[in-house]
């Protein structure tokens, strides 16, 4: 899992059903833009408002589509949940598994470590840590990282914790280790990989996946200054689809490129007639 990756939404129809037909085109036009590999069952894919049957399902019908690399969401609150998830994605096609941080409760480093310790020891795909704070109220610890980044199936981790700190501290003390250090928020991607992230997992890459695929292929090419240019030029967009509007901000920027996004699931709501003007003009400007 290197280059640019995206956190697959999950198109809903009106009735709030999962639309496998929306979900298919979707994963033929972002992959077909550019990016490295498909994340289902994310974040920014509502995975939390799926029922286990339906991630289980979106994970096969992505993985069964894409002819990039899958890095399925199967994180839960629960070791065994997380385990069951797991070995449903393996068996679905997935090539590896993303894990969130476990939530609602709190726990210290030193039960995380073992949790995913113990996660890897027994998972058919390999797994990569998930860190993202806004969500969990827990972020990984650099040092828990690095105790965990030599474990032959453990594979890298999401780091969406926006803290560039923590991340080259991250990438610093894992560098000897075969794992991948991604980045989870398209604002400080270019600066992410200046400071040793190996690609990315961009929200931002649902809506523009060729431009957020150039910016790693900039840096890639030893083209640092137009990377930053490049992902400057996208911030305002970044912001709007995660910070501000969130999930339905996401879709509807979609939307206005004809994307496949579908309708977003309950409790969430569609954007006001307002909201979806501006995300348009700012898709625009990005593009």
């Amino acid at each position: 899992m290197q280059g640019t990756g995206l956190p697959l939404v999950t198109p809903f129809d009106e009735t709030g059903d999962v639309d496998e037909a929306a979900l298919r085109a979707l994963v033929d036009r972002v992959t077909d833009a550019g990016v490295d590999f498909v994340v289902p069952c994310g974040s920014n894919s509502e995975a939390p408002l799926l029922t286990p049957v339906e991630r289980r399902r979106v994970v096969e019908v992505v993985a069964d589509r894409s002819e990039v690399p899958v890095l399925a969401g199967t994180g839960q609150p629960g070791y065994r949940e997380t385990l069951a998830d797991t070995e449903a994605a393996a068996a679905a096609g997935a090539d590896a598994a993303l894990v969130v941080t476990p939530y609602y409760f709190r726990h210290d480093q030193s039960a995380l470590a073992s949790y995913y310790r113990d996660l890897a020891d027994e998972s058919p795909i390999p797994i990569y840590l998930y860190s993202v704070p806004k969500y969990t109220e827990t972020a990984l610890d650099p040092r828990t990282v690095e105790s965990l980044a030599t474990h032959p199936n453990v594979g890298g981790i999401k780091d969406s914790s926006g803290n560039l700190e923590r991340l080259q501290r991250t990438a610093a003390l894992t560098e000897d280790a075969d794992f991948a250090v991604l980045v989870g928020s398209g604002s400080i991607y270019a600066a992410g990989l200046d400071h040793g992230a190996d690609g990315g997992v961009l929200a931002l890459a649902n809506v523009v996946p060729e431009r957020a695929s150039e910016v790693y292929e900039r840096h890639a090419d030893g083209d640092d200054d137009g990377a930053r240019a490049l992902n400057r030029a996208l911030v305002e967009l970044n912001r709007a689809v995660t910070a501000r509007y969130g999930v339905p901000g996401l879709k509807a920027a979609m939307r206005s490129r004809s994307l496949p996004a579908g309708h977003v699931r309950r409790p969430f709501g569609p954007v006001d007639d307002a909201t979806a003007t501006e995300l348009a003009e700012l898709v625009e400007a990005a593009r």
